[in-house]
């Protein structure tokens, strides 16, 4: 009887490799018979039928897997997932005749990055106007760039750096004068973000603004000299000023936006970033800022899988925002034409409501929140919790945090949604470890950020080398269990570049050398890399789909341009993907796989930094 099903399996050939193994997820055990049988009777050299051969092999490679310090050395792609993960051998006898088949030449290949807090919605709108100065080394370069920018930019525009960059990143180890940014720029207006701290115009942008005596912003200041503003603009510690100064400059029109926003995604591709998770951001307006996006995902245009949060931009409103929100939006709907989970909304924040805002700006005291806070996040986290709605808030002390997780509980009491839906605190550079505690029992996770790489010294002087040793406390939230994605906070904190983030987690520096953190705190080079990956899954729960390179998970993956497990520390800064794939789609490749690159739409407009520079500056 075996014999003659056996038999029966060979002559008619029921299932083809790809189908049993698709079938063997729902039934394990009778797939794994069936497999087994259909190899047992299956020759070696028998190729695959077109439709059942994989569509991509990729050999020849270090590929990460599940377990640290554990490698394949190549895998197969089927229908957008990965259908095979093993030796060369094994994988190239599953080649058909139209598979692409790529030799990795002995590099390795992670898993795609998935960075869990950042702002790539935003940025995609203003990419193309901006000069990063993201990487730049030198003051004297910066300046340099300015001026060159100044040369080329039209009337009427702005040269603009906002954020990404540090004093520290500069061998000069300060931060550029007004004098020198003046005459580096005499005749075009000037608008330089740093962190949300502080902002720089030259006069020329003062004069075109007309900021004078009376240009007055809460919790902000507009510096003067003899009565007449200097140009410098300072958080005290609110950054309201530095938006608000970013708003009155020219946007791009539609179409240009347009461009931009691919262009972005082709940089973070560069990087070897397959998703991220937007968590709003100020100006940032639902559904208007949100509409360039979402045309480029119905045309099945975007490069990087994009979950997204909607954030509360207007004091006094939020609470409205909230319940329009939940009433009119619907959550996990995937609007990508061509990707599963390409572009999906998953919540609301990471601003709920500006009387919960403490603002990250260790130039300054730690702000004190409104006394009126809880009452204000207890109408909003009632409407979400009653809508099973996740959400995000920013915390960067431990004090706020204190005072957010009693606002939960109480709210859990009336409308039970604690371990039912999820829910994430952001940043937590100060958070206790009984706050920890509470946040593990209280089914939460935290996405934490490198911004400690661009403001450690700031921390440092201010709350001490004691307070420093463990902020945030990645280790201990690893301890105990909680879920913890890594990510930037680009692009006006921190820079965009997540390679920047794995160097940070790993040697605890800051820009500058600082040594933040001693051994105990700082992660392995595979666990700050599994918490870019597979950890930041978690916050927009797809852990089960992606984030590891692994049969059934989507083939998403970056073919790195060195290997991270084996070079210096440094030089994970200067990582970059030589190819970038997402859903077994080329969208990005360089160096030996050049050929491979998609081209892009002509970059516009013609004097766009971008065009002359690039973004990050990998020097």
């Amino acid at each position: 009887m075996i014999c003659l099903f056996i038999d029966n399996i060979c002559q008619a050939k029921l299932s083809s490799h790809y189908s049993i193994v698709t079938q063997m997820k729902k039934l394990p055990i009778l797939g794994f018979i069936l497999v087994a049988l259909f190899n047992f009777c299956t020759p070696n050299t028998e190729k695959l039928q077109p439709a059942d051969a994989p569509d991509l092999i990729v050999y020849n490679a270090k590929v990460v897997l599940e377990s640290e310090g554990q490698f394949a050395e190549a895998f197969a792609v089927k229908d957008g997932n990965f259908l095979q993960v093993g030796t060369s051998e094994e994988i190239l006898k599953l080649k058909g005749d139209s598979t692409q088949v790529l030799d990795a030449q002995g590099k390795t290949i992670v898993p795609g990055l998935n960075d869990s807090h950042t702002h790539l919605i935003r940025e995609g709108l203003n990419y193309t106007l901006e000069l990063r100065w993201d990487g730049v080394t030198s003051i004297a370069e910066a300046l340099q760039m300015l001026k060159e920018e100044a040369e080329r930019t039209p009337e009427g525009e702005w040269i603009r750096v906002v954020g990404g960059w540090g004093e520290f990143q500069f061998k000069e180890k300060r931060l550029p004068t007004l004098e020198e940014i003046n005459a580096a720029v005499p005749d075009k207006p000037v608008y330089i973000m740093y962190l949300y701290s502080l902002g720089y115009l030259n006069q020329k942008g003062v004069e075109v603004l007309g900021y004078d005596q009376n240009t007055k912003f809460p919790g902000g200041e507009v510096a003067l000299k003899n009565g007449k503003p200097t140009g410098f603009l300072i958080a005290k510690p609110s950054a309201l000023v530095l938006y608000k100064t970013l708003t009155l400059l020219p946007k791009l029109s539609k179409e240009d936006q347009l461009i931009s926003t691919v262009y972005y995604f082709r940089e973070l591709n560069r990087l070897g970033v397959t998703s991220a998770i937007d968590a709003g951001g100020g100006g940032q307006y639902f559904p208007d800022d949100y509409a360039v996006v979402k045309e480029l995902a119905q045309q099945g245009k975007l490069s990087v899988r994009t979950s997204y949060y909607l954030f509360a931009v207007d004091k006094g409103k939020e609470l409205q925002d909230v319940k329009t929100w939940t009433a009119n939006q619907k959550l996990f709907e995937n609007q990508d034409m061509l990707r599963p989970n390409g572009y999906m909304l998953h919540g609301a924040g990471e601003n709920l409501t500006w009387a919960a805002a403490d603002f990250e700006n260790f130039l300054e005291p730690r702000p004190e929140l409104a006394q009126g806070m809880e009452a204000e996040l207890d109408s909003i986290v009632t409407v979400l919790a009653k809508n099973k709605w996740p959400f995000r808030i920013h915390a960067t002390y431990d004090e706020s945090i204190t005072r957010f997780l009693k606002v939960l509980e109480k709210v859990d009491r009336k409308h039970p949604f604690l371990n039912r839906v999820r829910w994430i605190i952001d940043h937590a550079e100060t958070i206790s470890e009984e706050n920890l505690r509470k946040i593990k029992r209280m089914g939460g996770g935290i996405a934490v950020q490198n911004r400690m790489l661009f403001q450690g010294e700031y921390f440092l002087e201010r709350y001490g080398a004691e307070a420093t040793k463990q902020a945030p406390p990645i280790k201990k939230m690893l301890e105990l269990g909680i879920p913890v994605g890594l990510g930037t906070d680009g692009t006006r904190v921190s820079s965009y570049n997540p390679m920047l983030a794995l160097y940070w987690a790993v040697s605890g520096k800051t820009w500058g050398g600082t040594q933040l953190y001693d051994e105990s705190a700082r992660l392995s080079r595979y666990e700050a890399l599994k918490l870019l990956t597979i950890g930041s899954a978690w916050f927009s729960s797809e852990e089960y789909v992606k984030g590891y390179i692994k049969e059934g998970m989507y083939a998403d993956f970056a073919v790195l341009s060195k290997d991270y497990f084996s070079i210096q520390e440094e030089e994970i800064k200067q990582l970059t993907s030589e190819l970038t794939v997402v859903g077994g789609k080329i969208v990005f490749a360089d160096g030996i796989f050049k050929e491979l690159d998609p081209t892009p739409a002509p970059l516009s407009p013609a004097w766009s930094p971008v065009k002359f520079y690039g973004g990050y500056q990998n020097r």
